[in-house]
């Protein structure tokens, strides 16, 4: 936050007729826990009401008067630690607070800038707070205050929240990279900087508050010219790693794309593909120099990372790992379905105004097919089935390179049996033992090796006969267990 941003606050504070749900005045009190139990009730309060941010204010006492403090946060240690990580450990959930510290008109301030609670109310070594008026107290005397907190953060959307605030216009300008926004929408670029602001408040790219200007999560993450400029979003830049071999011991090159998603897509996709080997032979479907992964595929499977993950992980963001013969694709936040059921199936996004976005930039797929061309793509270059893997707090997709069927583990057959069969099933089609060889490239005579696969799958409970009735296995047919 600039000079200008920070004066424009405490103008605010000073034209307030007292202390508020989300505004404290302190003069020098500077107990650790105090603190900490002041943010933890702050944060609740501000998403109580309504409202982003809460401020513990240092330097204006009760009456309102601006008289100065000693206090500063930023340099204070207690335990041995730096105050900010003390605190930070204390906090559970993890949440975000900021410390500033500047000269006002001859008077020392200090603002601790609290974000409003996200996923659930914030406590302090154990206890959560609340304001009530303008005292601090247990939360847990207060029930029904509790409960809508509980419901009120489930419905703060992480692209509405403050990415960077208190900028000016031409500061917003330097970050967001305007040109490229109007480009890849073709539309004119306006004669004027108003203009241009005025479009990304219109898009919720940015929001004016009084004189200045915050710039939205929505709007960085998908213009913003560097992430490292938005500390709240430094870790949610892409990164690409790439290995020597089939496991993670030996890393060939690393990159993190800093570029917002919007900016940086066209050209993360171009280099992953420049890292891929080709083949002059992909099974019997393609018998020429190609990439060993359809690009399509790498490109559906990049873009459901990016607009499915879960912002609210912290530490941790989209990661591309290339190996000898496989790509990983990983995204923090567990999948909001069973991953047996992602194709054919409408994904339910995290983040509805990002997915938006991203389909009128034509990223990402406007119906939801993305997985089911994942898996066609497997198929038509006779791969093995991809793999969606749901690990503790992430969504992992895997692309293999080309193996041979004699090659493939137990669980690679039974996963492309399932695939299969739920392809055929979405194209009112049935799976038939001659389908399934087909698939994988397996001859007439040699039947009975996809039979054993048809009976792995089924036992597995992931297919089952279209007639159980049916006494024929020569012309049985199968559909997935849900249908």
């Amino acid at each position: 936050m600039n000079k200008e941003g920070l004066y424009n606050l405490v103008e605010w504070f000073l034209e307030l007729p007292k202390e508020t749900e989300i505004v404290e005045f302190k003069v020098n009190n500077d107990q650790p826990s105090l603190i900490g139990e002041y943010i933890s009730a702050l944060a609740n309060s501000a998403c109580l009401h309504e409202q982003k941010f809460g401020y513990l204010v240092y330097g204006i006492n009760d009456d309102q008067e601006v008289v100065g403090t000693a206090f500063k946060p930023s340099a204070t240690k207690h335990k041995q630690q730096e105050l900010e990580s003390w605190l930070s450990i204390k906090l559970s959930p993890k949440t975000d607070f900021e410390f500033f510290e500047f000269d006002y008109n001859g008077f020392e301030l200090a603002i601790i800038k609290i974000d409003a609670a996200i996923s659930r109310p914030i406590s302090f070594d154990g206890t959560a707070y609340i304001r009530v008026g303008s005292y601090k107290n247990n939360l847990s005397h207060y029930p029904d205050k509790e409960r809508k907190i509980w419901t009120k953060t489930n419905n703060q959307p992480f692209e509405e929240l403050e990415a960077l605030g208190s900028l000016n216009e031409d500061e917003v300008l330097k970050l967001l990279d305007y040109p490229s926004y109007f480009s890849l929408l073709n539309v004119s670029l306006p004669t004027d900087k108003y203009g241009i602001l005025k479009k990304f408040e219109e898009e919720k790219l940015i929001e004016k508050v009084g004189k200045s200007y915050n710039v939205t999560n929505l709007g960085a993450i998908l213009f913003a010219k560097d992430l490292t400029n938005f500390p709240k979003l430094i870790r949610k830049a892409i990164r690409v790693i790439i290995y020597k071999g089939k496991n993670r011991l030996h890393t060939v090159k690393e990159q993190a794309d800093g570029k917002g998603y919007a900016l940086g897509f066209e050209g993360l996709i171009s280099y992953i593909n420049d890292q891929l080997p080709t083949n002059e032979e992909i099974g019997a479907a393609f018998r020429k120099e190609v990439k060993m992964y359809p690009e399509l595929a790498i490109r559906e499977a990049v873009a459901n990372a990016l607009i499915h993950q879960d912002f609210h992980e912290r530490g941790t963001g989209p990661m591309i790992e290339i190996f000898s013969d496989r790509i990983e694709i990983s995204n923090p936040g567990k999948p909001l379905m069973s991953t047996l059921r992602l194709i054919d199936h409408r994904p339910q996004s995290r983040n509805e105004q990002l997915a938006y976005f991203m389909r009128r930039l034509n990223i990402c797929e406007e119906r939801g097919s993305g997985i089911d061309k994942i898996v066609n793509l497997a198929e038509e270059y006779q791969l093995p089935a991809p793999k969606f893997t749901e690990n503790e707090n992430a969504m992992q997709v895997t692309l293999y390179a080309y193996k041979n069927l004699n090659d493939m583990n137990r669980d690679d057959k039974i996963r492309a049996c399932y695939q299969h069969c739920c392809l055929k099933h979405i194209s009112s089609e049935n799976m038939t033992n001659q389908s399934l060889r087909e698939r994988l490239n397996v001859r007439q005579q040699n039947y009975s090796i996809v039979s054993r696969i048809i009976n792995d799958t089924i036992g597995e409970g992931l297919i089952k006969p279209y007639d159980p009735d049916s006494n024929s296995k020569r012309h049985a047919k199968y559909v997935p267990f849900w249908g």
